[in-house]
């Protein structure tokens, strides 16, 4: 072997593992960014707003969305990983934002119906009363 046949070989080697790294980096690519994720959070959120939820749970309200804005700072970070995270964790806060909602919604008809009932009762024993 002559000296320009050796020196063939490390090129080859060279070129062979800085192709193999280009092809590693392009599989280890930053993910797409969450946007189902990131669409499901902003949902909950207008779903609990519409509900009053700013009324009956602010502070999960509240969570829901700092929970989205930091979701779309990680993905202006290229952390998407971290963005679906806070995104999922922002839809589910927002979701207990509209049940706790819906909850004090339904005390609050239902104390109204107990109060109704207790009037008619008290209506039906005067009326019972006045009758021979």
């Amino acid at each position: 072997m002559n000296s320009r046949q050796t020196m063939r070989h490390p090129l080859q080697a060279i070129i062979a593992v800085g192709g193999a790294a280009i092809f590693l980096a392009a599989c280890a690519s930053t993910p797409p960014a969450p946007t189902a994720a990131l669409d499901a959070a902003h949902l909950a959120i207008s779903n609990a707003e519409r509900a009053d939820a700013g009324q009956f749970a602010a502070a999960q309200l509240a969570e829901a969305r700092d929970g989205l804005a930091a979701a779309n700072t990680a993905v202006a970070g290229n952390r998407m990983v971290v963005a679906e995270e806070l995104a999922n964790e922002s839809r589910t806060e927002a979701e207990l934002a509209s049940a706790i909602t819906a909850e004090s919604k339904a005390q609050a008809v239902n104390a109204q119906m107990q109060r109704s009932n207790g009037t008619l009762n008290d209506e039906l024993k005067r009326n019972a009363g006045e009758q021979p």
